[in-house]
């Protein structure tokens, strides 16, 4: 290689050496701020790709989650309420029974039937706050119930079915004008309240059966989301431990290339002896 004071070759080729080893020190620099290897498309398109759809599915799954969080909640509403009105309605069987009684006098009759009618009004306050968000399954303004997310695609759905337990309906057959004043009536009553006691308690067994679906749901889509998100991490997170000993390496060379460099920069004053007498 001839020596010149133009053109240096080498200390181009220590130049060059040390500009790739400060580019990779850099992106090592880089990986550990952030702790990504893939940042962005420029990175690794492909994976990056892949990565953004994953946090997409992410995403999508927390809405499904808090639809089904809601769910929930509107269904131990719903659940606790129908509890509530079947504790009432075995209150009532002890009074209906108790009226049924054809010994007993004028003011016993009434005072059992004033305790019958406040049980029957507290249904129905019961039945109409039977609400979550809006969302009330046991006094009939849901039609035949109400859907829940149940996927990320929106496709799927988790339904909870609703339970008319409206006095008059089809599951609590007792009217809200009914009454047990005399015996006879009681007697009457007492085979509405037996169908309503064992409708009610159906009622709840479906409404305990889906509760515990939308739970089991729930859990499956929690567990999916952490799945998602370990992919994720697996496809762009950087292994510090790595990037540590990497970028420990990548230091040494630099202070080798600018000392290279140095070396090379030096090697034209060689010229200068050349021409001393």
């Amino acid at each position: 290689m001839a020596i010149s004071v133009h053109t240096n070759q080498s200390a181009l080729v220590a130049l060059q050496n040390l500009n790739r080893t400060n580019d990779e020190l850099a992106g090592a620099q880089n990986r550990i701020s952030t702790g990504l290897k893939v940042q962005g498309p420029k990175d690794n398109a492909s994976v990056w790709g892949i990565a953004q759809a994953q946090r997409a599915d992410v995403g999508a799954l927390g809405a499904v989650k808090m639809s089904l969080d809601r769910a929930t909640s509107v269904a131990d509403v719903a659940i606790s309420a129908g509890e509530t009105i079947s504790d009432l309605l075995i209150s009532m069987k002890e009074k209906v029974t108790a009226a049924m009684d054809p010994s007993l006098d004028t003011v016993s009759r009434t005072a059992l039937n004033a305790d019958y009618r406040a049980l029957l009004r507290q249904i129905t306050q019961i039945v109409g706050d039977a609400e979550f968000d809006g969302a009330n399954l046991l006094d009939g303004s849901l039609g035949t119930g109400v859907r829940f997310l149940a996927n990320a695609d929106a496709n799927s759905f988790i339904t909870l079915t609703a339970k008319n337990l409206s006095l008059g309906g089809a599951f609590i057959t007792l009217g809200a004008a009914s009454s047990i004043s005399t015996a006879t009536l009681a007697t009457t009553i007492q085979g509405l309240l037996t169908t309503s006691i064992s409708n009610v308690n159906q009622a709840l067994g479906d409404l305990g059966a889906q509760a515990r679906q939308i739970e089991s749901h729930n859990k499956f889509v929690s567990k999916l989301t952490d799945t998602l998100n370990s992919g994720i991490g697996n496809l762009v997170d950087a292994d510090l431990a790595k990037e540590s000993a990497r970028l420990q390496a990548l230091q040494v060379q630099q202070q080798l290339g600018a000392q290279a460099l140095s070396i090379a920069n030096s090697a034209p004053q060689i010229i200068l002896s050349l021409f001393q007498s």
